[in-house]
């Protein structure tokens, strides 16, 4: 079998930003959701689809924060969406259903990073459950919206690179982590692709996993100016010392790119960076680029997908056992 896991040479980089990777794309008559659209990346995100014709609902936790960032924008629209709450997942995706809308794009971009220990639902780790059970229970309880053709976007992080996921102990019962449980929770958005692109191509869905890179957003939120410091993200005075962060518009370029890229057509389950498919890791020499094995292993993203099923009680696709 041929691997498909290499870079294309789409002609992009890690300067492109949103608005360049749609340079010629029309959105026009498509309806595109983007969890956490009002925010960061996600807020990027919404701009330059809103901008190439798309008509954008943003799945929001905080819907009148939502409404304040994306005033102005152009055929945006705002739902309530609590993607650590699997009552407020179902009665989203409820609501999106009764519109009977199909739906063209679904980009998972919500997620936490590095938070202190805390626990939601049945005692689930909070990373685990918001980044991934939480994306894992819309996307199957809004398949027959997608279904027909779509494109799937799970946003994970080379912050996978610090954690496969930990089947020993998943939910951290044994001692927290807080990047640990960060880099399972992005592997999971990864294998989560993979599987549903498995699962997904003959109803014409297709799915993609990338890093969107360094960036400066409300991610940090939980991080201290000293923590950030001590990674060399932050000088002695708090100003930005990293010269390869990104700016939040070249940050949201490569889950756009993944979303709508004519490049992309007839393949999946690809994990992504810099706007374009991503390398392996054991073939490249530096830290945290490219992907790891472990994070596109078909073997281990059936188990979690069965493992996630388990745990949410929900698996609208298709026999997650193929």
């Amino acid at each position: 079998m041929i691997d498909q896991q290499k870079p294309l040479g789409s002609g992009f980089g890690p300067q492109t930003t949103a608005a360049e990777v749609l340079t010629g794309i029309d959105l026009s008559g498509k309806i595109a959701i983007v969890t956490g659209g009002h925010s960061g990346l996600g807020l990027e995100t919404t701009r330059a689809l809103a901008g190439a014709g798309a008509r954008v609902i943003v799945a929001a936790r905080h819907p009148g924060a939502a409404e304040t960032a994306t005033k102005g924008l152009p055929r945006v629209t705002i739902e309530e969406l609590d993607l650590s709450n699997l009552d407020s997942v179902r009665v989203f995706a409820e609501r999106i259903l009764a519109a009977d809308r199909h739906i063209d794009l679904l980009i998972n971009n919500a997620g936490i990073m590095a938070c202190s220990e805390t626990r939601v639902g049945p005692g689930w780790e909070a990373q685990f459950a918001t980044n991934h059970l939480g994306h894992f229970a819309l996307t199957n309880r809004l398949w027959p919206a997608l279904r027909g053709g779509a494109r799937v976007i799970s946003v994970s992080s080379a912050g996978h690179h610090s954690s496969p996921i930990r089947w020993d102990d998943i939910q951290f019962t044994r001692g927290y982590d807080k990047w640990l449980a960060y880099g399972q929770s992005k592997t999971a958005n990864a294998l989560f692709a993979v599987h549903l692109d498995r699962l997904g191509q003959d109803d014409g869905v297709r799915a993609f996993s990338l890093h969107p890179g360094k960036i400066f957003t409300p991610l940090q939120r939980h991080l201290t100016i000293e923590e950030m410091t001590a990674e060399g993200w932050l000088d002695a005075s708090g100003a930005p010392a990293d010269p390869t962060f990104k700016t939040p518009q070249q940050g949201a370029a490569t889950q756009v790119w993944a979303a709508t890229s004519p490049q992309l057509d007839g393949l999946g389950g690809l994990y992504c960076e810099d706007c374009d498919v991503a390398a392996r890791a054991e073939k490249l020499n530096e830290a945290f680029a490219g992907v790891r094995d472990y994070a596109t292993n078909p073997n281990e993203a059936k188990r979690l997908w069965a493992l996630s099923a388990e745990l949410t009680g929900v698996d609208n696709s298709t026999d997650a056992t193929r």
